[in-house]
């Protein structure tokens, strides 16, 4: 391939200068042969597990990022959902599960680890039952272990018992990390059609359809296309269309080239480029940057939602040009928490809780990283829970709630997470109660697919 020096200045000037790295090269790695009546059996099983497939993650990943001098930000693991291989175990609680894949993470150096989490949609084994019970306590006693819960698909509707549950747990989680502004609920995820092969945190886990050990990779890259549609001379909506599917297909390109390497090195499949404009809290790498530039005077504002659909397909579109195989959650993320143009929105009023949701019907992954008073009712959580779900259901598409009820806070305080979590404004709920309507419980069916309106 012919490569125009142009073309090698202009990728080291998205390198340096607009935020272009490798948000994640994630680990998939299968546990169910580690399942075991006895937990400590089981634990043991599952560390050395993990320990023979990811040893050498870390120094590999960093070997690719000082060959081609891309940043690597993040480097991670999931593993086959823990409700699954531990349904077995006679113990109660599953705390010491995720105590287990905590101590394998800080010793082979990544970042996060994930699959600490269940499949419930249609409804819960015990297995299930105990995973869920021990969220709390398992994401108050690790650092590193992220959980999530599938409580909807389009196949089979959404499960209201797990969804009540699922408020009562995140209230919980947020009471039990109050000395950290409720962190432990910043790990943990709720899902309506949950990709199985998502590289991202906190929902990423080893799908049951995937094979032994698998490398998938997440691209970033807002910056990239935001420093690209501000270059645009008065363009049409269509020239900036195709201005960000020219730059999806160079990010993206890059993350294939990366993903594909580390597989080979580490002795695994490469599995999927998952497509998504992933931000960081560094200004400029900013999803809210990104639709300001097409011409809304801020984020949050009519017409958002309209400009989202469009960076939205123009992604997909370049990207699935560049890569082999495209997968896991690939769309836009709009976390608040770590979006500075999110941040800054939310802040000047333009962007609420409602906006933020309508938003999520056109784009991945759904109420992201959204911080609310410590005094919001579990009701509140788990009825903004299934409207979320409900939009993933009828859309069949995936979309995910992770809500933090920061503890003694109020509207308009700040919670600060650091690094890529960033700093969240906590925003308004509101005030009318859902109490009724989740105490109801049951499952709500799938819906229809021939009529469509």
């Amino acid at each position: 391939m012919l490569i125009h020096p142009e073309e090698i200045l202009e990728t080291i000037k998205m390198v340096s200068n607009e935020n272009l790295d490798i948000r994640t090269v994630t680990m998939g790695i299968n546990l169910r042969g580690c399942s075991h009546p006895d937990i400590d059996t089981f634990n043991e099983n599952v560390y050395n597990r993990i320990m023979y497939y990811a040893k050498d993650l870390v120094k590999t990943t960093n070997e690719i990022q000082n060959l081609y001098g891309i940043p690597i930000i993040n480097k991670r693991i999931s593993v086959t959902p823990i409700a699954i291989v531990a349904e077995s175990c006679d113990a109660t609680d599953f705390t010491s599960v995720a105590q287990t894949l905590d101590r394998a993470a800080e010793d082979t150096g990544v970042d996060f680890i994930g699959g600490f989490s269940a499949l419930v949609q249609k409804g819960m084994t015990p297995g299930d039952m105990k995973l869920i019970n021990s969220i709390p306590r398992a994401l108050a006693s690790t650092n590193k272990v992220c959980s999530s819960v599938n409580v909807a698909t389009t196949k089979a509707g959404i499960n209201m018992d797990a969804v009540a549950l699922m408020g009562k747990v995140i209230k919980e989680t947020a009471e039990m990390t109050k000395d950290n502004s409720g962190i432990g609920c910043a790990k943990l995820v709720v899902f309506a059609n949950a990709p199985e092969d998502n590289p991202f945190m906190a929902g990423a886990f080893h799908g049951i359809g995937e094979p032994d050990c698998v490398i998938n990779v997440g691209v970033s890259g807002p910056g990239v296309v935001n420093s690209a549609v501000r270059a645009l001379k008065d363009p049409t909506l269509g020239d900036i269309s195709e201005c960000i599917k020219k730059t999806a297909f160079k990010i993206t390109r890059m993350g294939e080239m990366v993903g594909k390497e580390a597989a080979r090195r580490l002795h695994a499949q490469f599995g999927v480029l998952d497509l998504s404009l992933a931000p960081t809290p560094a200004v400029g790498d900013s999803v809210a940057a990104i639709l300001e530039a097409m011409g809304l005077e801020s984020c949050g504002t009519h017409g958002t939602t309209a400009a989202l659909a469009l960076l939205n397909d123009a992604v997909k579109k370049g990207g699935s040009m560049a890569s082999s195989s495209v997968g896991g959650l690939s769309g836009a993320f709009i976390p608040v928490s770590e979006d500075e143009g999110m941040i800054r929105a939310v802040q000047r009023g333009s962007l609420s809780l409602d906006k933020l949701e309508a938003m999520t019907s056109v784009c991945s992954v759904g109420l992201d990283m959204i911080a609310v008073p410590g005094d919001t009712p579990s009701s509140t959580l788990a009825a903004i829970i299934a409207d979320e779900m409900a939009i993933g259901m009828i859309n069949r598409k995936t979309t995910a709630v992770r809500v933090i009820p920061a503890p003694g806070t109020k509207v308009g305080d700040m919670i600060e997470f650091g690094g890529l979590l960033g700093t969240a404004p906590v925003m308004p709920v509101h005030k009318f109660s859902s109490e009724q309507f989740i105490s109801r419980g049951g499952r709500i069916p799938a819906p229809i697919q021939s009529l469509t309106n």
